[in-house]
């Protein structure tokens, strides 16, 4: 299934640099001034996985195909977006189609790169972002809620609609309708205000291995969970190097451990609650993107919905055991491979082979 981020924030916060480097490209303009991105640039990036490697090699695989990750570099939102200011309504609706939000926090000071407002303050900024999308909810909500388009929400929506409602205009708790509601009907609602939110603190290159005061400040307000520290300008640096080792030697130089797609993947991954399975063979080895919980049967679904409609049975091995035996016949061989039903738990790392029926 893979995953579909939105990376926002005001005008030149490094979006558009953020997007560059994460998908090693130059399709989204960069330049020093508000809205130069007016249609959202989409990039999807392969997720990198030591595990999928080795499995194609184990399995001899002519092909190996990563899940991957699709960024999209939404242009810069202002105060009254809601209403349309800066093409506001327009960029708006393209976070709607995505599964989490990044939002992109300027956290330095520079003479050379315009900002919106005359002072840093991403506690600020992001407030602005919040409150713009909480008014682009309210005014979604209301349409959908008026008598005469009740006719198109049944009753279950319409309970969410009325809830999401209430708490945008108390500043409550959306984690009610979280637990309360079908996780399907809640990414269909189309609500912003309900997505699951990473926060990047964009800072400078004196910043990047230490934290700075606009950094310190944010996470005492938004806790370091779900907040990361990156430099889209060192990420740009480091993937125009093209030998591997260089990117290593680069980075130890400039003391961070992972780059900024793994540290965003990694966040991801468990912001969305996803996993991994494989299945692996002599034609390919391929990694799966499954949320935790996943069933058998919804797994065998990911693949092919003749998979999941005439589902037998699940070959299951553990990644650990695979690795240990070295593929499929020694780790039957040896009693690892189990026969898994349509109700069983997939673990991440676990490699599948579906039986089914025609």
């Amino acid at each position: 299934m893979g995953f579909k981020c939105g990376i926002v924030g005001l005008p030149n916060v490094g979006k558009s640099t953020l997007f560059n480097a994460l998908t090693n490209s130059n399709k989204a303009q960069a330049e020093n001034f508000p809205f130069c991105t007016i249609d959202p640039n989409i990039g999807i990036v392969a997720v990198p996985d030591e595990r999928l490697d080795q499995l194609a090699i184990i399995s001899d695989s002519k092909k190996k195909i990563n899940t991957t990750i699709t960024f999209v570099d939404i242009a810069g939102l202002v105060k009254g977006a809601s209403k349309g200011e800066g093409l506001g309504n327009k960029f708006l609706s393209h976070i709607r189609e995505v599964d989490a939000i990044i939002h992109m926090i300027r956290c330095f000071d520079s003479d050379d790169i315009q900002n919106v407002n005359s002072t840093v303050d991403p506690i600020r900024d992001l407030e602005v972002i919040e409150t713009e999308m909480k008014l682009a909810d309210l005014e979604s909500i209301q349409k959908r809620l008026d008598k005469k388009n009740k006719k198109n929400v049944d009753n279950e929506e319409q309970k969410l609609l009325e809830i999401a409602q209430k708490i945008i205009n108390e500043d409550g708790d959306f984690s009610l309708i979280t637990n309360e509601f079908d996780e399907k009907l809640i990414k269909n609602s189309g609500i912003l205000s309900i997505k699951p939110k990473l926060y990047v603190c964009n800072v400078d290159e004196e910043s990047i291995d230490s934290i700075n005061k606009y950094t310190v400040d944010f996470m005492k307000k938004f806790g370091e969970k779900d907040t990361l520290i990156i430099s889209a300008d060192i990420e740009n640096q480091i993937n125009q190097l093209e030998d591997e080792n260089e990117k290593k030697n680069y980075m130890k130089m400039i003391n961070i451990s992972e780059t900024g797609l793994n540290s965003l993947i990694r966040k991801g991954y468990e912001l969305l609650s996803l996993k991994t399975f494989f299945t692996s063979g002599p034609e390919e080895t391929r990694a799966w993107t499954i949320t935790k919980h996943s069933t058998a049967l919804s797994a065998a679904g990911e693949i092919h919905s003749d998979f999941e409609k005439g589902f037998i049975r699940a070959e299951t091995i553990s990644y650990n055991d695979f690795l240990e035996n070295q593929g499929w016949l020694k780790s039957k061989e040896a009693g690892k491979m189990r026969l898994e039903g349509k109700e069983y738990i997939v673990e991440d790392g676990d490699i599948l082979n579906f039986r089914f029926n025609t």
